[in-house]
């Protein structure tokens, strides 16, 4: 079984939490510079970032890609108005002219009167990064290794009968290290790591050709799975769509598998985003302390989650974080919000501010879970008699106000509660108010996840087939 070892000591590691650049000076240059050009107001975001990422394709290397990269961004306040720049270059003469561009959009910005910094008794004063365990301490691995890994993984899918091709895998490792500060005080950064190895497989050919992948990413590098497991989870993936044709055309009850669940949840996490609230565009917008999931089925937030790559000490505005529940027994019970769309609507921020260098911050979330159920995906299966274990979507035609669902769907055909064939070119609609109030779960979630969902039953939706 192939590891991905740590590179000997010879070569240059990826720089980690002890990098001797020091962000928080040159989130305060920037700031300084914003100052100078009459920034009534400032927060700046500095992202220092290293990675390498491996390809490989029949049992050789194809690409090989390293990046390095510093990128700052600064928002800039007037009262109401603001404006954002994002730069690469870190030296004072571009920070100067950076803050001075800013500084000149938000003068003839719009007036929003909700936009704004922190005030200094909302700021997170306390957090334990080191509690989060979000970068991984030992040395990065060496191209080489990353490299034989990717192969390990293309020789296991490949080795697998039925299995006509590998399309091609990657192996990367990366590292970030992020520091946020503004005027109001606040000043802070943290670091993280990832890794990850993914191999797509192909089986048939021509017209009769299938495709599926597997993939895995962690923190540490010593969590991920082995590359041979990984590549035989694509293989069997893969040949479980051989032979696919479309299913009959009805109403019939679907299985969204653990791998694509979390996308049916992500639907409902859209619409309690406090902007598309505040916006109207929300099928959710009167729907707050009412039922959305079956009673005894929550959905809850919890960024302070140890070694998971979403997890984060404070908001992108600078306020702490804690765990909440979104959805508890069933019911609707909250938002998601930043400062400004919290002001939009009267109410307090959830601590759920993200941001990029280029923009200005907005409602995000970090990592999330569903309760899972009792019955195994099998069980289900079993129970559902005839309808469809969807493996695989694509496209979305998905009506914000209402709530209408129409999707792309592939996976297998299940008859008498067993698999009968797989199938693909299907259509699944319906809308997502009913076929959220119905969701069954299994209890096959993988808990690594940022995003903890099991598979789950949907009863009734319509199928478009043959």
């Amino acid at each position: 079984m192939t590891s991905i070892a740590p590179q000997p000591a010879d070569t240059a590691p990826l720089p980690d939490r002890d990098s001797t650049r020091d962000l928080a000076a040159l989130a305060d240059a920037f700031l300084q510079a914003a100052h100078r050009a009459g920034a009534a107001a400032a927060d700046t975001l500095v992202i220092e970032g290293q990675s390498v990422s491996i390809d490989t394709r029949a049992g050789a290397l194809e690409q090989a890609e390293r990046s390095e990269r510093t990128d700052l961004g600064l928002r800039v306040l007037f009262g109401g108005r603001q404006a954002c720049v994002s730069v690469s270059d870190t030296a004072p003469g571009t920070l100067t002219e950076a803050a001075e561009r800013a500084v000149a959009m938000a003068r003839e910005a719009p007036e929003d009167p909700h936009a704004g910094l922190a005030a200094s008794d909302q700021l997170a004063k306390i957090w334990d990064v080191e509690a989060l365990d979000l970068c991984d301490p030992a040395p990065a691995p060496s191209p080489a290794a990353l490299r034989e890994a990717a192969l390990a993984a293309e020789a296991a899918a490949a080795g697998v009968p039925g299995i006509s091709k590998v399309e091609g895998t990657s192996a990367t490792h990366g590292s970030n290290r992020i520091h946020l500060a503004a005027t109001n005080g606040f000043s802070a950064g943290f670091a993280r790591s990832s890794a990850s190895v993914s191999c797509v497989a192909i089986t048939g050919e021509g017209t009769d050709m299938e495709r599926d992948w597997y993939g895995d990413g962690r923190v540490y590098l010593s969590d991920l799975e082995s590359p041979e497991e990984i590549g035989r989870k694509a293989a069997g993936r893969t040949l479980e769509r051989a032979g696919a044709r479309k299913p009959p055309t009805g109403h019939f009850p679907v299985l969204y598998d653990e791998r694509v669940s979390s996308g049916l949840i992500g639907h409902l996490l859209s619409a309690a985003n406090g902007a598309a609230v505040a916006r109207g565009g929300s099928w959710l917008r009167d729907r707050l302390g009412e039922p959305v999931l079956p009673a005894g089925l929550s959905v809850t937030e919890d960024p302070l989650r140890p070694r998971t790559g979403s997890s984060r000490p404070f908001d992108a505005e600078g306020l702490p974080v804690k765990a909440r529940a979104i959805v508890s027994d069933g019911v609707l019970t909250g938002w998601t919000l930043d400062l400004a769309t919290a002001r939009k609507l009267g109410m307090e921020s959830t601590g759920n501010a993200s941001r990029s260098t280029s923009g200005p911050p907005a409602p995000g979330l970090s990592n999330i879970a569903l309760t899972q159920g009792d019955a195994s995906r099998d069980d289900l299966i079993a129970g559902m008699g005839t309808g469809l274990l969807v493996t695989g979507l694509i496209g979305a035609t998905i009506n914000p106000t209402t709530g209408d669902y129409s999707r792309g769907a592939s996976g297998l055909w299940i008859e008498k509660g067993e698999i009968a064939y797989p199938v693909n070119e299907c259509t699944i609609a319906g809308n997502l108010h009913d076929m959220l109030r119905s969701i069954v779960p299994a209890n096959d979630a993988r808990p690594h996840l940022s995003r903890v969902v099991p598979s789950l039953l949907v009863e009734g939706l319509t199928i478009a087939g043959a």
